[in-house]
């Protein structure tokens, strides 16, 4: 059994790998070969427990974790990954699942600007500045050519120590700005990105202030938690999803869709856009959407990609179990 913590992944594969195994797990979803259950939720106080099992691609997995809204000197979401040989049962790496979760949870969202944003992107902004909008600017970034970055976050002393981490991974001629407010990373950027827990909106209900621009949301991955504004959802034309499941996950879909909003015939699965599906409108009198809630298929799918390389290159602690 192979273990692979966060040096031995970042050794073995990148984020432009991980995009590209997202990018097969969306195919599959798309054909529907894949068996997956619905993850499980264990609430205690303010601090949630998931399970994520799924069988795809001759392999299993099951990621588990936590997510702690209050943390200080933790990440909020941390994880364990446990994939196992789809053919025999043996368990074949435990990997971080931490980081797994933060590179494919960016995958997703580089994915959604490959595909959603406006040709000549070249301005991303980021509300939430913590482990997953991290790894949402390293995907965008690749997948576009973005020469300015936005940030917000309401302490602004987490935005500054954010900036100088994230500017050491970036290309050098990338600048980065902290904003005061929501609105200003609105108005300046074509990519915005949320990536919070919040229960209640932290973009600007303002209309037309999107038209033109990609949303993506990844933050929400409960009822009541809601990143997107009421104003969003009655500009956009669709609202692309990661998984029909979200539709039950989260409220930036239960929301506009119990409010009347938008319908249920506006949701799209982003895999129909990956696979070709579906070509979506790219206007500048309109706003697209992308919400993300995640699923084990992504896990599994990036992690027996993630294994084999560190197996291929010898990385990682080999142990008998």
């Amino acid at each position: 059994m192979l273990i692979l913590n966060e040096k031995s992944m970042q050794q073995a594969a990148g984020m432009a790998n991980v995009i590209e195994a997202v990018e097969l797990a969306y195919k599959l979803y798309d054909e529907e070969q894949f068996q997956m259950d619905a993850r499980t939720h264990m609430s205690h106080n303010e601090n949630t427990l998931l399970l994520m099992p799924c069988a795809a691609n001759q392999s299993l997995g099951t990621k588990i974790v936590t997510v702690f809204p209050n943390n200080k000197d933790h990440p909020v979401t941390q994880g364990l990954m446990i994939l196992t040989d789809g053919t025999n049962g043996e368990t074949k790496a435990i990997l971080n699942g931490t980081y797994l979760t933060g590179l494919r949870t960016g995958a997703l969202g580089g994915l959604a600007a490959r595909y959603l944003a406006p040709a000549g992107s070249a301005s991303a902004g980021l509300i939430g500045t913590g482990a997953q909008g991290f790894y949402q600017l390293l995907a965008v970034c690749l997948e576009r050519k973005i020469q300015d970055i936005y940030l917000y976050n309401r302490t602004q002393e987490k935005a500054a120590a954010f900036a100088k981490d994230i500017q050491a991974h970036l290309p050098p001629h990338i600048n980065i700005h902290i904003m005061n407010q929501p609105d200003e990373v609105v108005t300046h950027s074509n990519i915005i990105i949320a990536a919070t827990t919040s229960e209640a909106p932290v973009l600007p209900n303002q209309p037309d202030i999107y038209n033109g621009k990609l949303v993506i949301g990844v933050g929400s991955f409960q009822p009541h938690m809601r990143e997107l504004p009421e104003s969003l959802f009655k500009q956009a034309d669709h609202l692309f999803i990661d998984t029909l499941d979200a539709i039950h996950e989260t409220g930036d879909v239960i929301d506009p869709i119990k409010n009347r909003w938008l319908v249920e015939s506006q949701l799209i699965p982003f895999s129909s856009v990956v696979t070709g599906k579906v070509k979506p409108d790219i206007s500048m009198e309109k706003p697209l959407i992308f919400k993300s809630t995640g699923m084990a298929l992504f896990d599994v799918v990036a992690a027996r990609a993630i294994y084999e390389k560190a197996a291929q290159q010898s990385i990682g602690q080999e142990i008998d179990f």
